[in-house]
């Protein structure tokens, strides 16, 4: 199934980068919810979170290890950001396509999680 981010990675889709790399590509949500909101996907495509327990361990890593690295990139290592996951239905995952979300630039409102 093809995906808006399967279209961006092709650049069918315009996108405003923060970063790109052999790994992720990140650019800024175009309905943010936050000051600063960042999508990070992989370059390696998997639908769900649940879907990284059959992808190799180095892949998960470098995954997450972009996720940190936008976050720097984005200047929110002093203040402090959120990073958001959604999985299937139930967690509310908008597009089947494996994403992280990278909110801050402001304080965020509490969650008692």
């Amino acid at each position: 199934m093809t995906t808006i981010f399967d279209k961006i990675l092709r650049k069918e889709i315009p996108a405003k980068v923060v970063l790109e790399n052999e790994d992720v590509l990140a650019f800024h949500d175009v309905n943010p919810h936050a000051k600063v909101h960042v999508l990070v996907i992989p370059k390696h495509k998997m639908a769900r979170f649940s879907d990284m327990v059959s992808v190799d361990e180095k892949i998960v890593g470098r995954f997450f290890k972009n996720v940190a690295v936008v976050a720097s990139h984005l200047q929110l290592d002093e203040k402090g950001y959120r990073i958001v996951v959604n999985c299937g239905e139930h967690g509310c995952q908008s597009v089947e396509y494996l994403h992280a979300h990278i909110l801050g630039g402001e304080q965020l409102p509490g969650w008692d999680g």
